[in-house]
Parts: structure tokens; C-alpha cells; sequence
């Protein structure tokens, strides 16, 4: 198998960037389910570039435009990470609850 090209290897990054700013839409509309959808979407995609082993380039036009798009998802992710902590504080607190009804209830039956 030929390795990836440049231009290749930045689809997959432009690929992987529209899937970020897609997670951060559903994070800020609160819908978790198409979030974990896109992620599943975006990890896939930047699989291949680990599996593909692209060529490792020094053009700085190219070199430039990947950390762009790199930083790019990482300040995305960053958004998303403050929408889904209190979201997952939430409902750690929730699980906790119902755990705790859970054994009082076994404890009252139990009696």
C-alpha cells in the first residue's frame, strides 16, 4: 500500500476538524447521543492516519495548515470538555442517588 500523500493526510485532518466543530454543536445543544456519534465518526478517522503510516513531510505550507487544524480541534475539545463535566457531574451525583435509595430499600425490605 502506497503511503498517504500531503493532501491526503490533510483531508483526514479537515475530515476530523468538521467532526470536532459537529461535537461541539451537539455538546452545546446537549445532546449527548449524536456527540458520542461524532466521536465514534472522528476517532475512525484519525485511525488512519496511524494505520496508514503517512509520510512524515517538511513542507512548511503543509506543516503550518495540519497544527492549524490540529489546534484548531484541540480548542474544540477543550469547549467541549466545560459543556460535559458538569453534565457528568450531574449525573455521577445522580447515580450515586439512586444507589443509595437502592441499598435503603434493600435494608427496609431486608427487615
Amino acid at each position: 500500500m502506497k503511503p498517504m500523500d500531503n493532501d491526503q493526510i490533510i483531508a483526514i485532518y479537515e475530515d476530523a476538524s468538521d467532526i470536532t466543530r459537529k461535537m461541539l454543536a451537539a455538546a452545546r445543544a446537549s445532546d449527548w447521543d449524536l456527540l458520542v456519534e461524532h466521536e465514534k465518526a472522528c476517532a475512525a478517522r484519525l485511525a488512519v492516519l496511524l494505520s496508514d503510516q503517512p509520510i512524515q513531510s517538511q513542507n512548511p505550507v503543509f506543516q503550518q495548515r495540519k497544527g492549524a487544524l490540529i489546534r484548531a480541534m484541540l480548542d474544540d475539545d477543550t469547549q467541549i470538555r466545560m459543556l460535559v463535566e458538569p453534565w457528568l457531574v450531574k449525573l455521577t451525583t445522580l447515580i450515586g442517588s439512586a444507589r443509595q435509595q437502592s441499598r435503603l430499600h434493600q435494608s427496609y425490605n431486608a427487615m
